[in-house]
């Protein structure tokens, strides 16, 4: 593989997992399930994508943070970012679905709680008479798809990947110093007139 092939890869990998994690950011603020009480009222209460499913921000964050770091770390790293990436679109992908094809009520526990006042998973499913999907748990599922195909990319890929940026060394040449070397000595407090 050419390293500009190498390169294209890489991008698609972080860019499949930044997106898939954006959409999910996006659709946890979004109502995600509308589910009609039995109380004389015929506006079915709205429930947004964090209520309905607590993890899909935390792990949708995780994944953004993960397509970012992907960009810098090493081989080993990647790896084990590769691999903690297909969990992620996993997880965010086993719950969306089950949202969006059950329609449980745990998932509208919360907001018909707070708008009928009424606790317990008893008391709830007896004064739900339906739950209705909208299209935000499908599309958070098709942006696991993105966060796992992602990470499958990048772990089948990151042996291929070039290293990050001489930004991002630690070790020292010993070779000829440019000015770029000489700005990180200063960084670290650090005369490279020495």
């Amino acid at each position: 593989m050419t390293e500009a092939a190498s390169r294209r890869t890489r991008l698609a990998a972080v860019l499949a997992i930044l997106v898939g994690g954006a959409i999910g950011i996006i659709g946890s603020t979004q109502t995600w399930l509308e589910a009609t009480v039995d109380d004389g009222s015929a506006v079915p209460i709205p429930i947004p994508g964090t209520d309905a499913l607590a993890v899909v921000a935390p792990l949708s964050l995780a994944a953004l943070a993960l397509a970012l770091a992907l960009t810098i770390v090493g081989r080993v790293l990647r790896y084990a970012f590769a691999v903690i990436a297909v969990a992620l679109g996993a997880g965010l992908g086993w719950g969306a679905f089950r949202i969006a094809s059950q329609r449980p009520v745990d998932a509208v526990a919360g907001p018909v709680t707070d708008a009928t006042g009424l606790s317990g998973a008893q008391g709830i499913a007896g004064v739900v008479t339906e739950i209705t999907a909208t299209p935000w748990p499908a599309v958070t599922v098709a942006a696991s798809v993105l966060i796992i195909l992602g990470g499958a990319v990048a772990l089948a890929t990151a042996h291929r990947w070039t290293s990050a940026g001489r930004k991002y060394r630690t070790d020292r040449a010993s070779g000829p110093r440019d000015s770029i070397d000489s700005w990180d000595d200063l960084s670290r407090g650090e005369d490279p007139t020495t």
